[in-house]
């Protein structure tokens, strides 16, 4: 199946305040063009031929050595810009999740912590192992992504996300992110995976 980059227009024009028009388009482009690769990759993956893998070099071995940085490139983007837009409806039961782990502050000082760590992700996840909100530090797209993660809020930590608007100044650019959190969405995710915890799925 191909897969169609998602149109992120409304988060520009000032919805998302630090962010240029600038920036967005720079980042889409970005974005889109992890999607064209996932598609070509999969395109190549359904011809080509899985007799002979190995380690040091092959067609088939090298597609899917990359596949999981185009597919994880594509959709960490999503959820990253799905979570953009400042508003404040918190639901009471991710109110409930923060509060019982210190509050809204406190895991919002870790995750910007988390993202000062280096040129990645930094992740809020629900952790489906012991149900707590965890945050995670990811390098790069396929690599350090832990298992069993219900993924609430993506903040892409990586340069091309703020050059344009922030330079090297990584710390302004966070805080602007924070400002801009869509907590609507987030409720909405951790309502999700928490029926999905409920249903035993």
């Amino acid at each position: 199946m191909a897969y169609d980059p998602k149109n992120y227009d409304h988060l520009k024009g000032g919805a998302v305040k630090g962010f240029s028009d600038s920036q967005l388009d720079l980042h889409f482009t970005l974005y889109m063009g992890y999607v064209a690769k996932l598609n070509e990759i999969e395109e190549k993956l359904a011809v080509a031929s899985n007799a002979k893998p190995n380690y040091s070099f092959n067609e088939y071995s090298e597609l899917k050595r990359r596949e999981a940085v185009a597919f994880n490139g594509s959709f960490l983007h999503e959820i990253y810009f799905e979570n953009l837009g400042a508003d404040t409806s918190i639901s009471p039961e991710l109110q409930q999740a923060l509060d019982a782990q210190g509050g809204k502050d406190k895991i919002l000082a870790d995750l910007k912590a988390t993202a000062l760590c280096g040129p990645g992700w930094a992740l809020l996840t629900r952790n489906r192992r012991d149900g707590r909100l965890h945050t995670y530090f990811v390098a790069e797209h396929h690599l350090g992504l832990p298992i069993e993660q219900d993924l609430l809020v993506v903040l892409d930590s990586w340069e091309h996300a703020f050059m344009v608007d922030y330079g090297i100044r990584r710390p302004d650019y966070i805080n602007a992110f924070m400002a801009n959190i869509k907590w609507s969405e987030v409720s909405a995710r951790f309502a999700d995976v928490s029926r999905s915890a409920r249903r035993g799925g």
